[in-house]
């Protein structure tokens, strides 16, 4: 008989301490999901490619990284058809360039940082990206453009790692997810039936208004329309991403 009760009290000793290891488990999952602990977080880096799929809202972004001159042809477009964009610039242009920045921002435009070199991040070591994102943010400061907080990648490139420190100097890693390479001068009618067919409800759109897009702005004349004929509200990203119900989409 005594050997029958060191046995039974063995066995509740086991499930005594299961039981408590596992009270102990969910409480430390619930607290670092609602609270603040992240040591075990398996949340991965996210750019932001696309808001919400159940609203019309769009952004039309603009990429600029050299050139002075069909960006007037772009603002003019946007002026015509009162759409609000938002152009990704790089800080050695903005230095170059602090007229046409000021003339974006009359426009009501959004502005964004395109690095300070147009050379991509996955070419550099992580300390010289932190260094070119720092001095980007340095300069667009001392054209008196203060809390620059989104950012986009030059060429689009970028990784996990890049991600993380963006988000760690206070940026948000902007990239896109309808991109007819209107740089490439394809043809203004490929441009305009790229974007028209594959914009969906919440989608980045990116186009460039560096002078080597030279059919760009013709080709607003009619995306631009079609759009808003389609049922589509143009709205800044900063807009778009703080929409009550916008997501963040990992980038494959």
């Amino acid at each position: 008989m005594n050997h029958f009760y060191v046995i039974r009290f063995s066995r509740l000793k086991r499930w005594t301490l299961i039981i408590v290891l596992a009270f102990f488990t969910a409480g430390f999952l619930w607290f670092e999901n609602n609270g603040s602990l992240s040591i075990f977080s398996s949340d991965k880096p996210v750019a932001l490619t696309k808001g919400n799929s159940n609203e019309p809202n769009i952004s039309l972004t603009f990429n600029i990284s050299w050139g002075e001159e069909k960006v007037y042809d772009i603002l003019k477009q946007l002026e015509n058809h009162q759409v609000k964009a938002t152009f990704f610039v790089s800080g050695e242009w903005a230095e170059k360039h602090p007229d046409i920045l000021k003339k974006i921002t009359e426009g009501k435009h959004e502005i964004g940082m395109l690095g300070y070199r147009y050379k991509s991040y996955l070419d550099q070591e992580i300390n010289q990206v932190r260094k070119d994102l720092q001095y980007a943010k340095a300069v667009f400061g001392k054209l008196g453009y203060n809390n620059m907080e989104l950012v986009r990648a030059p060429h689009g490139h970028f990784n996990d790692e890049v991600i993380e420190l963006a988000e760690g100097l206070g940026n948000k890693v902007i990239h896109w997810n309808v991109n007819p390479n209107d740089w490439q001068n394809p043809g203004t009618q490929i441009i305009v039936d790229q974007v028209m067919s594959q914009t969906k409800n919440g989608d980045i759109i990116l186009l460039h208004a560096s002078d080597s897009a030279k059919q760009t702005a013709e080709s607003l004349k009619t995306i631009l329309p079609g759009l808003k004929n389609k049922g589509f509200n143009f709205v800044t990203v900063s807009e778009l991403m703080n929409q009550a119900h916008a997501k963040s989409k990992i980038v494959d």
